[in-house]
């Protein structure tokens, strides 16, 4: 039977050692849609949609940047990690922006949960940008698209 991870013998909640583990390259890929409204769309000029507050996709990938970097302060029992190489890309499709978050490290832990937090934090910063066009964004389809690394990969 399969157990959490997360749980110590006496069933309380605890942090992975992680201790005897040998460091391997990892790498990860997540994915965020942020469903658009129209007014929103419209805003869409040179590869970027323009708010008072700014170019709204090059500073959602500053955010994500910052937010996979700060994911072991914010997750109570991830591991904090030396990261190597990520990226945030946003792209306008269809009625969504689409954002991608790799994350690469080479340890004794997965940074799945960074490509995550990267992708939500971009998906957040878009939301709170756009706002004053509307609040009928949406926020979907948070999910691990790859990783590699470890005792297992994984593939979407």
């Amino acid at each position: 039977m399969k157990q959490f991870s997360h749980i110590d013998k006496n069933n309380n909640p605890c942090m992975v050692d992680v201790s005897s583990k040998n460091e391997t390259s990892r790498f990860a890929h997540a994915r965020t849609e942020v469903w658009l409204p129209k007014v929103i769309r419209d805003q869409f000029i040179d590869g970027d949609i323009q708010s008072k507050k700014g170019p709204v996709f090059h500073t959602a990938i500053i955010a994500g940047t910052m937010g996979l970097k700060q994911t072991s302060n914010l997750i109570p029992f991830c591991h904090q990690l030396n990261i190597e190489g990520s990226s945030v890309e946003i792209k306008l499709e269809g009625e969504s922006a689409i954002i991608d978050c790799t994350v690469k490290n080479t340890g004794k832990t997965g940074v799945e949960m960074e490509a995550l937090m990267g992708a939500q934090i971009a998906a957040l910063t878009i939301y709170d940008m756009c706002k004053a066009f509307g609040h009928e964004m949406e926020i979907r389809n948070g999910r691990l698209i790859e990783k590699k690394g470890g005792k297992s990969d994984y593939k979407n």
